[in-house]
């Protein structure tokens, strides 16, 4: 009868000890949730005064942007102008230097 209460007894102790250390990992378990929820709390806070933050910059970066893209399609045509100019000016150079050559040769008398 005695071994039989010692090891009812052991029993017991065995499934106690269990029970104490389920409610230990739940305890955890509950401790890790609660800190992951401050976390996420804090991470969207964050996020929400980054995103903020990014739509004031760029409603005050917008009109510098705008009159950059200007300057560069004023840039592009002034480009274009010159290379044209440059073609032009080529190409007169071109069509005058057989007249000037012609003229030179009648003035110095060659050919």
């Amino acid at each position: 009868m005695s071994d039989e209460k010692a090891s009812a007894h052991d029993s017991r102790a065995v499934i106690h000890k269990r029970l104490d250390e389920q409610a230990r990992q739940t305890a955890r378990l509950d401790t890790r949730v609660a800190i992951s929820g401050g976390a996420d709390v804090q991470i969207r806070e964050e996020i929400k005064s980054l995103k903020e933050t990014v739509e004031k910059n760029q409603e005050a970066v917008g009109p510098a942007l705008e009159e950059w893209k200007r300057m560069k399609t004023i840039g592009y045509g002034i480009s274009g102008l010159i290379a044209f100019a440059g073609l032009t000016i080529g190409g007169i150079i071109a069509y005058a230097s057989d007249g000037a050559v012609a003229a030179l040769r009648h003035w110095l008398k060659i050919n």
